[in-house]
Order: C-alpha cells, then structure tokens, then sequence
C-alpha cells in the first residue's frame, strides 16, 4: 500500500508518526526494548499526548534478529499465528555515546539514539538498515497501519514472496499477500509468502498472516517497503551469509520440508477436469501407456469422481464408478497409485451439508448462520478446520477413501475465504485467516496421510499456501494456459515460490486451459519431467500423448525414462533440501550468487546441485543458455563448453538444454520404473572430477553409501563406502 504522494507529500488523510528519537532502553537477556518518539523532543512538554511508539529486538533462532514495534498493546487478536520454531538466543548489548549494539551471536543490531536508524549487520557485513522516520505508524482514512522501509543497494535484487508470475526480480513490483484463485496470469497468486530473499544473502520475513502489502523499490526507489493494518507489525532479518542460508533459516524457523515417497517423482496421468471419463476411459489410458512403452506411476482421478454439484460427497458417482474399491484394487494390481481430487468446500446438494451446518462445522456468519455463496459449487460452504471436530469429520471422510484404496489427495483451493462478516469456531481474526486458512486443510490432509500411510509415504498435491505449507508436499502451479509463454510464467512462478522454502513443485504439462500444439505439448513435457513432480492434466481435454501426435509418444517415453534414471540423483538431492530446506528446484542466482549475470535470469534453473536446465520455450527449437564460469557437459550429447558466456543452439524435441559442471558425480540407475533400490545397480558418471563426494539413498531415503572420486595424474580413482551392491563407474569426460 502506497502512502505518499512522491518524495515530499503524503497522502490525503494520512498521517506518519516515523521513529525519530529514542527516548528510554531496556535490556533483558533474550529482549531488547527501546521507546521511540516520532520527533525530536526538546522540552518536556513534547512528551505530553501524542504516541509513543515500543521497538523491541528478539533473537529467535540462531542468524535471526527479530524486530517488533507497536502503538497499543495487545488489540487485535492472536489467533491465528504462524507456527514458528523458537530457540531464542541471548542478547548483548554495549552502548556508545551515539548508538546501541545489540548482538545475537552473528548477527548484530545498531540502533542510533538521536538520529533514529536500525543497522543490520552479519558477522560484520552490512545487510540493510532502516533510517531516520523510515519505520513508521500511520493514521489513515481506512484505519491505522504500520510500515517499514529497509534499504536496498543499488546493485541489490528482491526475490521471492510466494508463488509469482510477474518478473522473477521483485525490484518494481507492488506485492500483495493476499491468496487469489487467479490463475498465473497476472500479479494475483495462489501461494503468498510474505518472505523475501536478497541478492545480498539474507532474507526478511514478515510475521503476519493478514494480507502484508509489499512496494518493492516502487512508493521508494531505494527502500522495500511492507505495511499491514492495525496497531504493530513484527519481522525478522534472517542472516546465514548466502541465499542458501538464508532459506535454510528461513525453513529452520517455519518449518523444512518433509521427504515425499518415492513414487510420487514418477509421471502422474489426469482424466482432466471437464472431461467424460468412466473406468473404461481411465483403463484405455493406463493400458494406451503401458502399450506404448511410457511407464506411469501414478493416476489422478480429477473433480467429476463425485457427481456434480455434491462437491465435496466424497463418494464415487456409482453411474460412472459402480466398484470403486474394485477399481482401484484392479489399478494397484497394475503398478499404479490413485490421487483422487479434493477441497475444503461443501455444495449445498452434498449428502453432508446439511450434517456440516446442524453440527456446526461450516463457517458461519456474525448472525449465526452458514455462510454460503454460488462461488464454485452453488450454495457452498465452507469446513472449519479451526473446530477440532469438524477437522476430525473432515478427514474421517478421507481416512474411508484410503482404506478404500487411494493414495493421496490433490487439495485444491482453498483461495477464496471470506473475511468480511464471518465468525470462526475458534473466534480466529477473519484478516488473518484469510490466507492461514489453506495452512490448516492442508495440515489436516497431510498428517492423516501420515498416520494411515506413515511417514515418509504422505503426499499431496496442493494448489494453495502460505508460511510453513512447504511442510505438506507437494504444491502444483495452478491453471495456466496451454503456451509457450504460459509456461515460462510457470516457472518463474516455480522459481519465485522455491524461495520460499518449498522444496517441490509441479506445473500442468501441457497447460491447463485449452489444448496445446504438439509443439508446445512437446517442449513442456521436457520441462515437466525436469522438475521434481510431473503431472499430465488439462481442463477440458486429455493430456495422453497419442491424442497430439505420434512424435509425442515419443516425447514423453524417452523423457519419463530419463527421469527414472536420475533417481539415485534426484532422489539425494530431495533427501538434502529435507535436511536443509533449501530447494530441490531453484533459481541460478542461488547456485552462483557472485555472477552477476544470473541475478536475473528465469527462464533456466538448477534441478539439485549439478543439473542446469532450460527449457525451450520457441517454435524454431532455438534456446539460449547463460553458462557461469568453468567447464560444462551437455548431458545429452556430452559435448564439453566451456562457461562465462551465453552458449545459444537449436534443439529437437528429443533433447534439452541440460549441462553439467565441472567436478559432478551423477548417480543413474533403471529407466522402466521410479521407485527401486537407488543404491544397487547404479552407474556413477564422472565429469570433469577432480575430488567429489556424493551420498547414495536407498528408497525410503536412508543413506547406504558414499562415493568418492579424486583425480590423481590424470586417472580418477573411486572409493566406496558403504552398501553399494553392482555399482559401476562411467568416466564421461
């Protein structure tokens, strides 16, 4: 929210109360509390009326600094708050004539006295700062707000925020966190994340689950600015020396990512949203791909399961579906797991809304009544899952289609939650639980996955989030259209949402709305089977390949078999960004923070450590690909480039730009399936070695052995340590 005029003037009806002089610190050992005053006080007669405004600094976990101001004191309500994993640290704090130093073990705090301005600094390195009146309440005509304006240098970019579609660079843009179901077409998004990250390697997160309205170097061409309604705003400068850290912490403090099965990086197949399907179609499918050769792992039964207007019923249309149970016994049977569509919503025709509305767990108005609109599903309503029991009726429905045989769900929406007169169970703030909302369904759906499957076998495929969603994977890109450039906006949304800590992530291949070309159905097949999940679905027509052209089959066998022999690799790499938080799939500028030349680029990415990928996303084949410095191995053709230069070349269907750096070790195992033994059978290939470790994951993610190669007088040497049964060696360059 902008609220001045230019530089000099503020807007109508708004005034700015600015920290502009300390007046009185406190200092206990985990709190650091200094009073503010918005102007310079000369007489006593100054402190008379007026506000005062509260500033105290925290340390929540290690590398973090917590920042928090208010006017009055606890009025607006607490719930609902993002689960946060506190390990507050001890302050220290030395005063000099002009300032306080405040310290929490790397990270420090330099607040000046007269002159007000905030400092952050770690290990000695200036982060960004907040100066004089920058940090700000306001009255305005719509209520009181508070604001904060940090620095950003002049070669510095601003990532992240959630799921975006707009440019990949933030510097700009005004961001809103506020969950839309808009599509990836615009600057609305379905995964807000009011957490940023900087080229400079640190991040800020903003603890509010209300919409927190961003002006990224835009009201103020030199600062980032964010703003939420109400009486106090609270942040947290999260150090760690790089992007990767910073992310690290950021997941340390919200919550890192949990390991999903095996399984699901395999090639999942949808009947598609719209379309007629019955059990003869989705057999015609499944046995049209095993005919062809093109193995798939899972198949996805899409929203027209249950009959129209009974979303959600959570039972099978029995005029389309007469055996379910039989059904999905006969899909096991075939190697296959079952994901069946779901949301949080209950139409007014469902056998179970007017069971919901007499027990009270549909929301409800102030007046008492269920609140309801056309939205969707006529006459719907809303599950509250901030009522214990109607959580508990909620996945109770779910917890029968599992022992009927489904696997897992695909959560959608979960975006369109009101927050005007609404009342929760738990008397939630309606603001707050806006975007929070999607926080408890998934929650809700993951755990009871992981009660009746176990851990490590839970899996969704979640369309809305916000902080700490990363914690129920994984999360789909939502309904894009079927083009070229509706699928570099994918991945700069992809992108955009890896920093933020979710780890994996999928897209519909081929696009949702519409049907695409076989050449664009081609080229996003490569892309989706180079990212952590790949799905085939489409709104209102099939995404099988055969029904594009025969080439597509093509396509798609080759590619899915790519994927399955990279998952001792990918499988690994899934298993660190567990412990790291830091994601599977990101963005070059975490990769290679000191080039330059990636702190823009979106339309290429790592996939784990060692896999560069850009997709081609032209009619002619052509693609451009930014190679940092150093030796480079095209995977496909094991062509050798030499980096520090834009590396451009024409690609048929049956390739894609991927290389490889030097000093890789890349472990490959079988193509026809992709869970198996990822520590038995594999193929280590060797590029460019000179000492590399990696570690070898079995299927359920359990380290069996590290391998290790070192280049002594032009040989390479393997050693092994561990489990690692037919193991083989592949010196590719």
């Amino acid at each position: 929210m902008k609220f001045t005029d230019g530089f000099w003037m503020t807007k109508p009806g708004v005034t700015v109360f600015g920290n502009a002089e300390v007046r009185h610190i406190t200092c206990e050992d985990e709190k650091f509390t200094a009073f503010i005053s918005p102007f310079p006080v000369t007489h006593r007669g100054q402190t008379l009326g007026g506000p005062l405004l509260t500033l105290e600094i925290i340390s929540p976990r290690q590398d973090i600094v917590g920042v928090k101001m208010y006017h009055y004191k606890n009025t607006a309500p607490a719930a609902p708050a993002f689960e946060l994993n506190l390990d507050s640290q001890k302050l220290t704090y030395t005063e000099t004539d002009e300032a306080y130093v405040i310290t929490a073990g790397k990270m420090s705090v330099i607040l000046e006295k007269g002159h007000f301005s905030l400092t952050f600094k770690y290990d000695g390195k200036l982060l960004t700062g907040s100066g004089f009146k920058q940090a700000a309440y306001l009255t305005t005509p719509d209520g009181p707000y508070f604001r904060e304006r940090l620095d950003i240098g002049v070669d510095e970019y601003i990532y992240g925020l959630g799921e975006r579609f707009t440019p990949f660079v933030k510097n700009g843009q005004s961001v809103d966190i506020w969950n839309e179901d808009g599509g990836t077409a615009s600057d609305l998004a379905y995964k807000n994340i009011p957490f940023y990250v900087s080229s400079k390697g640190y991040g800020v997160f903003s603890n509010h689950p209300e919409r927190v309205s961003y002006e990224i170097a835009s009201e103020a061409a030199s600062r980032i600015q964010f703003s939420v309604p109400g009486e106090e705003l609270e942040y947290f400068v999260i150090g760690g020396g790089s992007m990767k850290s910073a992310v690290a912490n950021y997941c340390a403090l919200t919550g890192k990512p949990p390991l999903p099965p095996a399984w699901s990086f395999g090639l999942w197949l949808s009947t598609s949203f719209t379309t007629d399907y019955d059990e003869n179609t989705v057999n015609s499918f499944i046995d049209g791909m095993s005919e062809r050769n093109i193995p798939l792992s899972v198949f996805h039964y899409d929203c027209f399961w249950m009959k129209e207007y009974e979303w959600c019923s959570f039972t099978w249309d029995e005029e389309m579906f007469p055996e379910p149970e039989a059904m999905l016994r006969r899909l096991r049977e075939k190697g296959l797991r079952v994901c069946v569509w779901i949301n949080p919503y209950i139409g007014q025709k469902s056998p179970l809304f007017d069971e919901g509305s007499e027990k009270g767990y549909l929301l409800r108005k102030d007046d008492g009544s269920v609140w309801q609109w056309d939205m969707w599903q006529p006459a719907m309503g809303i599950v509250d899952f901030t009522n214990p029991d109607a959580t508990k009726w909620y996945i109770g429905k779910l917890e029968k289609l599992i022992d009927m045989g489904v696997d897992c769900f695909k959560t959608d929406f979960g975006e369109r939650i009101p927050s005007l007169n609404v009342k929760w169970f738990d008397n939630s703030d309606p603001l707050k639980m806006h975007n929070y909302y999607t926080f408890l369904f998934n929650e809700a759906v993951y755990k009871l996955l992981e009660r009746k499957k176990g851990k490590g076998n839970a899996v969704l495929f979640a369309r809305s989030a916000t902080t700490g969603g990363q914690q129920f994977p994984v999360h789909w890109g939502g309904d894009c259209e079927a083009t070229f450039a509706a699928m570099a906006e994918s991945l700069r949304g992809g992108l955009s949402l890896a920093l933020g800590g979710f780890a994996f992530w999928s897209h519909d291949i081929g696009g949702f709305e519409s049907t695409a070309t076989s050449d664009v159905y081609k080229r996003w097949v490569a892309f989706g089977l180079f990212s952590t999940h790949s799905r085939l679905h489409g709104s209102t027509s099939y995404r099988v390949p055969w029904l594009y052209d025969e080439e597509s089959v093509d396509v798609l066998r080759k590619f899915t078999k790519v994927k399955h022999s990279l998952m001792p690799y990918l499988f690994a790499q899934a298993v660190k960004a567990t412990e790291t938080g830091v994601p599977v799939m990101r963005p070059m500028v975490m990769e290679f923070p000191d080039d330059p030349l990636c702190h823009t680029l979106d339309k290429q990415y790592m996939l784990g450590d060692s896999l560069l990928v850009a997709p081609v996303f032209h009619e002619d084949g052509h693609c451009n690909v930014y190679l940092p410095e150093g030796k480079f191995t095209n995977f496909f053709t094991n062509e050798v480039v030499e980096g520090g230069k834009l590396v451009r070349g024409v690609y048929d269907y049956m390739s894609l730009p991927v290389f490889v750096p030097e000093n890789t070790l890349i472990a490959m195992g079988r193509d026809d399936i992709a869970e198996y033994d990822y520590h038995e059978n594999v193929t280590i290939r060797a590029y460019h070695v000179t000492d590399q470790t990696i570690e070898l994951v079995d299927k359920t993610g359990n380290s069996r052995a590290k391998i290790t190669a070192v280049s002594e007088n032009g040989e390479v040497k393997f050693n092994v340590e561990g489990d690692a049964p037919g193991i083989k060696f592949d010196i590719v360059v």
